[in-house]
């Protein structure tokens, strides 16, 4: 593993909080404070996510750590308060201090006033002036809380993007990237996962899991790809009807035709595969990607797969 421990911990907080599944997030407090991890650190990474993830989500998750600290001190469990953050001082500008904070973690000036005069505000005094003050957590620290929690939710590309980019920039490598985005979710849709999807893996480049929703009538499937995981060209053979439909649920992905450019596929697309059409489809490279696969009835139909989708033409996508 690239991330050390409380990296690590850090991230499952991270996506636990921001997808609100409470359960999970309680254990992976109880991993983290088994694993040196002090309450004051957890409780910083949670406020800090008020930011991306939304009040709820973020007092759900104080409430979590709130009610689980107390059974564990029941418990005689390891439950370390931590150092507390050093106070700014009172005349502190936070205006002042979160434009340079944020300068110096960006690499450049941000001005989002031509949004909003106050969103830049808030961000530049409060975020970062305020939030990221808190020295219990450095800023590489809180890159990693922040891929995580952005890395779970859908329709943020843009800003899971930038801060992978910011990540980087403050030191950390594309393996550690990696190992959080891949991170296991909770259920992106109403369709389950499933089970690795060993059956087909020598025909992917990545991991998949898969879900057969139907066998009867027509073959349905739930297909969930991990960051940056595609299938392999292949084509949908039959002498009479038969071809694949896909209908996209949750994350973001690619479907390419040979021949033709790569289409962006998000929650809701619909595409339509006519048999003996060479093909390919999967994940985009920093988000997961999930669709149900029908095969369309036909006359002696089969697949057959053929070369993996070069490294070359797939990294060349957003």
């Amino acid at each position: 593993m690239d991330l050390s421990n409380k990296q690590y911990h850090l991230a499952q907080i991270a996506t636990f909080t921001s997808t609100g599944d409470m359960v999970g997030l309680k254990k992976a407090i109880d991993e983290a404070l088994d694993n040196e991890l002090t309450v004051n650190e957890v409780q910083a990474a949670i406020v800090q996510l008020y930011a991306y993830t939304g009040f709820p989500r973020s007092l759900n998750a104080l409430t979590a750590l709130s009610e689980r600290v107390k059974e564990r001190q029941a418990q005689g469990l390891k439950t370390a308060q931590g150092k507390s953050a050093t106070p700014l001082a009172e005349d502190t500008d936070l205006l002042m201090l979160g434009t340079k904070t944020q300068t110096a973690l960006v690499g450049q000036q941000v001005d989002l006033s031509g949004l909003s005069p106050d969103i830049d505000r808030y961000l530049k005094t409060h975020l970062f002036g305020d939030i990221f003050a808190n020295d219990l957590l450095n800023w590489q620290e809180r890159e990693i809380i922040t891929i995580a929690a952005l890395s779970a939710m859908q329709g943020v590309g843009n800003q899971l993007e930038a801060h992978i980019h910011i990540g980087k920039k403050n030191g950390l490598t594309d393996e550690q990237i990696k190992e959080i985005i891949q991170l296991p979710k909770q259920e992106m849709s109403q369709f389950p996962m499933g089970d690795d999807n060993t059956a087909y893996a020598k025909y992917f480049v990545g991991k998949s899991y898969l879900n057969m929703l139907s066998t009867d009538q027509i073959p349905i499937g739930n297909v969930t790809f991990e960051p940056g995981t595609r299938n392999n060209w292949h084509i949908h053979h039959a002498s009479k009807g038969g071809g694949q439909i896909l209908l996209v649920t949750a994350g973001r992905g690619y479907y390419q035709e040979w021949g033709k450019p790569a289409q962006e596929l998000k929650a809701g697309d619909v595409v339509h595969i006519p048999a003996e059409v060479k093909h390919w489809h999967g994940a985009a490279p920093t988000e997961w990607f999930q669709h149900l696969s029908i095969e369309v009835p036909g006359e002696n139909t089969r697949n057959e797969f053929l070369e993996p989708v070069a490294d070359a033409d797939y990294n060349q996508l957003k």
